[in-house]
């Protein structure tokens, strides 16, 4: 099998760089390798170190491939432009030090779309204006990251953010070339946003460059969506879940990878509390033998 199973330093909890919370980032490649994956993604840029020499000291130290980074800045900010380009610029530079092939473009939580996770038929959406600046800052980021780097470009929705839902995720994919952008596609977020991974996945496959894996447990999707739970206290309150214990059909998943002959790395994606009362290693450890009981 030409499939390649990764995991990332949020599965650790480590969602921002300079988070006093975070554990160390040997620590998280040590149970990474010892949880049984070969592969990890970068993290928040800042997170690993920035010193080629180092990084490939640690990496080369517990034997795993670095698969990518994610860009999670505030795409749908027009004055925040320069954070996005500093933490775009700085992860493309770490990604190529260490022959990283994929970067995931991510719009942050906006506190305007928030209150709405989950509930497309509420949310709100960009006037005209902003929309088309916002496919603009997409388009730019991924053009320079392809063309100048030679990175494979994922846009990935997420929760909270203007990059939620299936239809806005169409509409910005009928709106940048595929030859620049491509789909980092996360199963648990395309569940929460009460869309079917399954389906997209039908209908997107050809694009798709890129997977994460993450489950969500219905019973707390359910409360967080119909309370208005922010993102960070539905992490902490387990929304997602061990992989086959939600309500992601990994199954299937496994059968339309397998079927378009897929190739290359499906990463793991657990968000947790850094505080939270879980083992990430544990988890982690789970999660492999998962997802090698279903054949990856």
């Amino acid at each position: 099998m030409t499939i390649r199973i990764g995991n990332a330093p949020c599965s650790w909890g480590v969602e921002f760089a300079d988070d006093p919370r975070n554990p160390a980032w040997r620590t998280v490649l040590k149970e990474n390798a010892a949880a049984g994956y070969k592969g990890i993604e970068l993290g928040p840029v800042g997170f690993m170190p920035e010193d080629p020499a180092e990084l490939s000291e640690g990496l080369n130290e517990f034997h795993l491939e670095l698969i990518g980074g994610v860009v999670f800045r505030p795409f749908h900010d027009a004055e925040a432009w320069d954070d996005v380009m500093d933490g775009s610029v700085r992860t493309c530079k770490a990604l190529t030090a260490h022959g990283a092939e994929h970067l995931v473009l991510i719009d942050s939580i906006s506190p305007r779309r928030a209150p709405t996770a989950g509930r497309s038929d509420e949310a709100e959406q960009m006037d005209a204006a902003e929309w088309k600046a916002y496919v603009e800052r997409f388009r730019t980021i991924a053009k320079m990251s392809s063309e100048e780097y030679g990175l494979t470009v994922g846009i990935h929705a997420h929760a909270a953010g203007f990059m939620d839902f299936e239809p806005e995720l169409e509409r910005l994919l009928n709106e940048i070339d595929d030859s620049i952008l491509k789909i980092c596609f996360d199963t648990g977020h395309h569940s929460y946003a009460g869309f079917d991974p399954v389906n997209f996945m039908k209908k997107h496959i050809n694009r798709i460059s890129y997977m994460h894996f993450k489950d969500i447990d219905p019973k707390v999707k359910k409360e967080v969506v119909a309370n208005r739970t922010g993102f960070y206290d539905a992490c902490a309150q387990g929304i997602f879940c061990n992989l086959g214990d939600g309500d992601v059909d990994f199954e299937a998943v496994r059968k339309i990878l397998i079927e378009n002959d897929f190739k290359g790395w499906c990463t793991v994606e657990q968000d947790c509390d850094p505080e939270g009362d879980t083992s990430p290693q544990h988890d982690a450890q789970l999660n492999r033998t998962y997802l090698q009981s279903i054949g990856f």
